[in-house]
């Protein structure tokens, strides 16, 4: 899904967070978080007409899961167990 989103987009993606094993201290600070279950990734995004073409790509790359950041964008596919379609701030 990532890679048909990054293909879309058309510009590079740089993952700044993806799997976190339970120690990782962003894990401790939130233990149910999808990064731990391997299905979630951060993204690097410093402005806000990038920012729109990644959140447009991530959309039609079915991501149903989206938290935005100034400096990133998270995307997660953990429908199962969290609320899904959804957007949320940092």
């Amino acid at each position: 899904m990532l890679d048909k989103a990054r293909g879309f987009a058309k510009i590079p993606f740089v993952v700044t967070s993806g799997y976190r094993c339970e120690k990782h201290p962003e894990s401790k600070k939130n233990p149910t978080s999808s990064h731990i279950k391997g299905i979630a990734v951060d993204i690097k995004c410093s402005d806000s007409n990038t920012r729109a073409i990644m959140m447009d790509a991530l959309v039609y790359a079915e991501f149903e899961r989206l938290g935005i950041d100034k400096s990133f964008i998270h995307a997660d596919i953990d429908v199962v167990d969290k609320p899904s379609p959804v957007i949320w701030l940092y």
